[in-house]
């Protein structure tokens, strides 16, 4: 490409830019404010920024750089970081009367071209990059240009809100989020060991380390995390728990934010609550055709309690709040009861645990009752008063969603017996239970082969993405029968099989058959069965 060719015509390119958008997406297309038809484009997923980035670099005429292979550039004394962050670009190339920027959006480079043309007697130059990665490119840049050895070990409160509001750790915590976005994490855990900090995410149920830091830097990031979730950031010798809403360029995240001290430091873990990245669609789960038919008839009985069972990460909460976007709209009255409460949801009265005022499950669940609800989701029945309420109210005419820790669907039945509830109760009120696990689906780009290359899809793990195994357990008259006569849970089990019931383990079998998964997921994920 030659120079002329390349040369910046910053009316043309958006004039062909504003071609581009109103011929691919007349829908979205509003030529007063295009980069609003963007936005919009980006948050109803019609395009991720990498496609953002291809369809600038066209109507501008630029090559799309690959950023894999994209250091650090070298950036030019005269240039200082805050006009970097200020202009949200970085230098790629310069040279005498020419510089070429990074950049992350067209519609600011007038701006931009006026800046470099009258302060540095330059002509402007551009390439597009994804602005999650900007933003980590700049988070380097103001790293390195940090003295090695700083003093963070003033824990006033006022030394330490100084330090959470230095730029370079704003942007470090901020890279932390985008990075952990980026690779589809649940979870971030930021710990402290003795020689520096690891930063984890947990991707598709398992954690991976993204990077480590210098151990000087912990207060800061720490209080930098505290500020954000609302928490003391003086004290760290109490366990504390948070939540807060951040923004991330276009995309707003909501985080629940828990630390507790451990012996180098504190522990910190941000779960992750990007509702936009959840599908709260029973299609979406993973079900065969024959669990999924059997469960949206079991989820249309007009009272009665439906379990959810299996461990902490199984998915039960996504699987639960499906099933209430199906069940909800105007004609129902659904009221949640949880701890804490994840997804803020529109057409819900959901209501957050809050034993420090007396607003356990037992003590709200029995309030909802006389909200004349037709649906209750119980985020969990931990014991009996909670149960033995939660029966009460199936029984006079509610239906009731809720969770148990067990490890199969039989084990549901057991336990409620073990928590003391009478056996006709549990016969006459139980009409289904679901217990399900979350196994990483074989990527679709390297199809779980490991090359010399990291495939980029997965980062080189070979599984994208997750997928649910399940077994639904349908209460019939013989089940009845048997529980109300104590029978054990083997007993149990055999009627259901016999009746249709397929197990866990033959529904991910079916699933690794099928290659979606593969054995040693499905044994990782089986392991206690």
């Amino acid at each position: 490409m030659s120079e002329q060719e390349n040369k910046l015509n910053i009316a043309a390119s958006l004039e062909k830019l504003n071609g581009i958008l109103q011929s691919r997406f007349p829908d979205y297309y509003n030529a007063d404010d295009p980069e609003s038809s963007i936005r919009h484009l980006l948050q109803d997923a019609k395009l991720n920024e990498a496609q953002l980035v291809e369809l600038y670099a066209t109507a501008f005429g630029v090559p799309v750089l690959d950023e894999e292979e994209l250091g650090l550039p070298e950036q030019p004394p005269e240039f200082p970081l805050d006009f970097f962050n200020a202009n949200e670009c970085l230098v790629y190339e310069w040279d005498e009367g020419k510089v070429t920027f990074l950049v992350t959006s067209p519609f600011t480079l007038g701006n931009l071209e006026y800046l470099v043309r009258r302060t540095w007697k330059s002509e402007l130059y551009v390439r597009f990059v994804r602005r999650p990665f900007l933003e980590r490119m700049l988070s380097k840049l103001q790293n390195a240009g940090e003295e090695e050895e700083e003093n963070l070990a003033a824990e006033d409160e006022n030394t330490l809100r100084s330090m959470a509001g230095e730029a370079r750790i704003v942007r470090l915590v901020n890279d932390i989020f985008t990075r952990s976005l980026e690779l589809g994490a649940s979870d971030i855990h930021i710990e402290p060991g003795e020689e520096s900090v690891s930063v984890r995410c947990r991707v598709d149920g398992v954690l991976t380390e993204i990077f480590n830091c210098p151990l000087n830097q912990f207060p800061a990031i720490a209080s930098r995390i505290k500020l954000l979730g609302g928490l003391n950031i003086a004290e760290s010798r109490l366990p504390q728990d948070g939540r807060t809403n951040v923004t991330l360029g276009r995309m707003s995240l909501d985080m629940r934010i828990s630390t507790i001290p451990i012996l180098t430091g504190e522990s910190i873990v941000l779960r992750l609550l990007n509702k936009e990245s959840v599908s709260f669609d029973l299609r979406q789960l993973g079900m065969s055709d024959e669990h999924l038919a059997q469960f949206e008839k079991l989820i249309q009985i007009p009272h009665g309690i439906i379990l959810v069972v299996g461990p902490t990460g199984s998915g039960k909460t996504t699987t639960l709040y499906s099933v209430i976007n199906q069940l909800n709209d105007a004609r129902k009255k659904i009221i949640t009861i949880e701890d804490p409460v994840e997804y803020r949801t529109p057409g819900l009265c959901q209501v957050q645990v809050n034993s420090k005022v007396g607003v356990t499950f037992a003590a709200g669940l029995r309030s909802i009752v006389r909200q004349d609800p037709d649906i209750i989701l119980v985020g969990e029945i931990r014991d009996r008063e909670t149960a033995d309420i939660a029966i009460n109210a199936a029984l006079t005419g509610h239906l009731v969603l809720s969770t148990l820790h067990t490890n199969d669907a039989v084990g549901a039945v057991t336990r409620l017996l073990d928590m003391g509830v009478e056996n006709f109760l549990v016969s006459s009120a139980l009409f289904g239970v679901l217990s399900q696990r979350l196994v990483r689906k074989i990527c679709p780009v390297c199809h779980g082969v490991k090359g010399p290359e990291k495939c980029k899809k997965c980062n080189g793990t070979g599984y994208k993405g997750r997928s649910g195994i399940f077994e639904l357990l349908f209460m019939n008259d013989e089940l009845r029968t048997a529980v109300n006569r104590n029978a054990s849970s083997s007993e149990l089990e055999e009627i259901a099989v016999r009746h249709g019931m397929v197990t866990l383990q033959q529904d991910g079998e079916a699933k690794v058959k099928a290659g979606i998964t593969t054995q040693e997921e499905l044994n990782r994920s089986t392991a206690e069965l």
